[in-house]
């Protein structure tokens, strides 16, 4: 049997388990690794670190640096990421979150619901992070196969934050440029409730001069978090988002608050990052900020 030890005493795998001795929160995290850029794991996981939660990275592929640059080095992970599964079934992990961003084959999808069985609990709290286009289009490396695996995922969420195009490639809704009405909005929303999850906040939605995030929960009033549109689009915020999110559902931060949150700690980060002269490719300097996410 499996041993982990401390300085008194030698602890069975089922004695950890069964006592709950560690018991400060995890989160699962099904991300790519780049390690330059600012974006997925590299952002996430200081950030739900900083929020006092143990982020357990599940890395899908390996990057020197996000796309957005001229060249980069790539190493696909989807073979490892089952072994790798499976040495956590071995140790009886549990998760009180298990959150997804990009994921780049139908086989990853098809992993990650695999994960989903083996791990959730009752408690478990799942957020998804559909990552799958932007601009009214899909992204390159995502297939009508791939689009209706993530529908399965999206449907096993009990957080989803999808971008308009998204939500619109999620529902089979037609996407628009301009501005979006609040009825089209909430339709949106309603339809990617009904796949399963009980919250959704749709993101980057153009309201002139600003940003806003659309905040649908069942059984409670859907409310607009609004906030100056600052500078370039930068790589990512939406990571940022999305591991504020993760770690105040495990924290049971109320939603809404958590997305005024999440939007207001971003507007501040690109703000900084202006002031700094960073290039949009070098994301936003979220670790200048950090504190604001400690308290």
């Amino acid at each position: 049997m499996s041993q982990i030890s401390d300085k008194n005493h030698l602890y069975t795998v089922d004695e950890r388990k069964e006592a709950g001795r560690f018991h400060q929160k995890k989160i699962a995290l099904i991300n790519d690794f780049t390690g330059f850029g600012r974006c997925s794991l590299t952002v996430s996981l200081p950030i739900i670190s900083a929020m006092k939660i143990q982020c357990c990275p599940v890395p899908t592929s390996i990057l020197s640096n996000h796309t957005a640059y001229d060249s980069w080095f790539f190493e696909d992970f989807t073979d490892r990421m089952q072994p790798y599964i499976d040495e956590w079934k071995k140790l009886h992990l549990s998760f009180d979150g298990i959150s997804t961003g990009f994921l780049g084959s139908e086989e990853q999808i098809q992993i990650v619901l695999r994960f989903l069985d083996d791990f959730k609990e009752k408690d478990t709290v799942v957020i998804v992070d559909p990552v799958m286009g932007d601009d009214g289009r899909p992204y390159a490396t995502y297939t009508e196969e791939m689009c209706r695996e993530m529908k399965k995922l999206a449907a096993r969420a009990d957080i989803l934050t999808p971008n308009l195009t998204e939500a619109c490639i999620l529902t089979g809704q037609t996407w628009h440029d301009g501005r979006w009405p609040i009825r089209q909005v909430r339709a949106l929303a309603e339809a990617l409730s009904e796949m399963g999850s009980g919250r959704v906040v749709i993101t980057g939605i153009p309201q002139g001069e600003f940003i806003a995030n659309y905040c649908y929960e069942k059984g409670k009033e859907p409310k607009f978090v609004r906030t100056h549109r600052v500078g370039m689009q930068r790589c990512g915020t939406g990571d940022v988002f999305a591991a504020i999110i993760a770690a105040d559902a495990v924290n049971g931060v109320p939603f809404y608050d958590s997305v005024r949150k999440a939007s207001h700690f971003i507007r501040l980060c690109i703000e900084k990052s202006i002031e700094m002269e960073l290039p949009p490719t070098d994301g936003v300097c979220f670790e200048e900020l950090m504190r604001l996410l400690c308290r």
